[in-house]
């Protein structure tokens, strides 16, 4: 199920509904193509219930020791560039509810165009995305690295973050 939500995600997709008519349209190919040995397809409100009991923090954990992995050979060839940016996430802004929009500090790493991590916040303040950068960074444990940031994070302890654990 979340296969198949990422890849809707990946190709448009915006809601529960849209996720199943996505799998619905293309039901043949995901099954040839991932294994699938569903007897039938699941409904949207399966999906809700199915992707809102994903533990956000287990997965995420997951993911970054699955990137981890895939980067440990290369670790040794010298400087990487990792370009950490920020963005807010569109629609998550709820002004019925006065929640501030959902903000999103992600690391690529160049290299192998691979996702390493990513912290998210609910604040508009800059300063939370300075924190932000500074916890991700020494989240992802690697040492001298190149770490390209927008001006907001040229302070000095953003950068020492990057040179600690040398």
């Amino acid at each position: 199920v979340l296969l198949c939500s990422i890849l809707a995600v990946l190709a448009g997709a915006d809601s529960y509904r849209s996720v199943y008519r996505f799998i619905d349209v293309r039901w043949d190919w995901l099954r040839q193509h991932t294994g699938l040995n569903w007897r039938r397809k699941p409904c949207y409100t399966a999906l809700y219930t199915i992707l809102r009991g994903i533990d956000a923090a287990a997965l995420e954990q997951a993911l970054r020791q699955q990137a981890a992995q895939l980067i440990a050979p290369t670790q040794n060839e010298g400087l990487c560039a990792i370009a950490l940016d920020g963005k807010t996430l569109r629609g998550s802004l709820d002004q019925a509810a006065q929640t501030p929009a959902l903000q999103w500090l992600s690391a690529f790493r160049h290299l192998d165009h691979l996702v390493l991590g990513q912290v998210c916040w609910r604040d508009g303040d800059k300063n939370n995305e300075i924190a932000a950068a500074q916890q991700l960074i020494e989240e992802l444990g690697l040492p001298g690295q190149l770490y390209t940031l927008d001006a907001l994070h040229c302070q000095k302890n953003t950068a020492d973050c990057s040179k600690k654990r040398q």
